[in-house]
């Protein structure tokens, strides 16, 4: 019987997600990786030689009838669930005051109201293994950024980390905020450039996501503040 770690990831095809899941396969972990892009997951798996030990399962992260899904998936593959890593989400790279509000609602969605759901659809399963949450949120959710809405969504997920850690603590139940700075990933596609100055990697990242998970029982590391050198705010 296999009883190693199970974890699972949203928006796990690319950027942060993708360095995350394949760091943990590396570390032994089995993995469920979901997305809304069907071939983005397949080319994903593909590109890792589709392992044994990584699901791959479409869905949209703010749908609570997907999220179930992934989570009965990855019980019913794998018989337990360790860590769930609630990493799917993107910026309009647009403001309160003159940006275009037809893409904030579906940001919203996805960045806010996606993790809460994670949470919901996978604690009962986390009880049973005294697992952890991981909210990848961001600098931006402690730093004001002139109307900066991604931001603000990003202020939620700092809250909503430690009110969900208040919550879960006594199940045994550890949370993590991870809150990146600037990081070279396909978030910044709809920016038109990358931002100037040194950059972090998606791998850099997942190094603290992934010593978070494997912390000794008992340790719980709650917020985990990560900037490039050289970022001012």
């Amino acid at each position: 019987m296999n009883d190693s770690p199970v974890a699972l990831v949203t928006g796990g095809g690319s950027g942060i997600g993708a360095a995350v899941t394949r760091q943990l396969l590396d570390a032994g972990h089995r993995v469920t990786v979901t997305g809304r892009g069907e071939q983005r997951l397949r080319d994903f798996a593909d590109s890792l030689g589709n392992p044994d030990g990584l699901l791959t399962v479409t869905g949209d992260a703010a749908t609570y009838d997907d999220v179930q899904n992934a989570v009965g998936r990855t019980l019913k593959a794998y018989g337990r669930l360790d860590t769930v890593v609630a990493n799917a989400g993107f910026a309009t790279h647009d403001t309160v005051a003159d940006g275009d509000p037809s893409g904030w609602t579906e940001m919203v969605l996805t960045n806010v109201l996606g993790p809460a759901l994670l949470i919901r659809a996978s604690v009962d399963a986390l009880k049973e293994t005294r697992g952890r949450i991981v909210l990848v949120g961001s600098v931006a959710g402690f730093v004001h950024g002139p109307g900066n809405i991604y931001g603000a969504t990003k202020w939620a997920v700092t809250g909503l980390a430690e009110n969900t850690r208040r919550q879960v603590t006594e199940f045994g139940i550890g949370v993590t905020l991870v809150a990146p700075g600037r990081v070279e990933t396909p978030f910044w596609d709809g920016y038109g450039s990358l931002p100037p100055g040194h950059l972090l990697t998606a791998d850099q990242i997942a190094d603290s996501v992934v010593w978070a998970i494997r912390q000794p029982a008992g340790v719980d590391v709650n917020t985990v503040v990560i900037r490039p050198l050289g970022q001012p705010v």
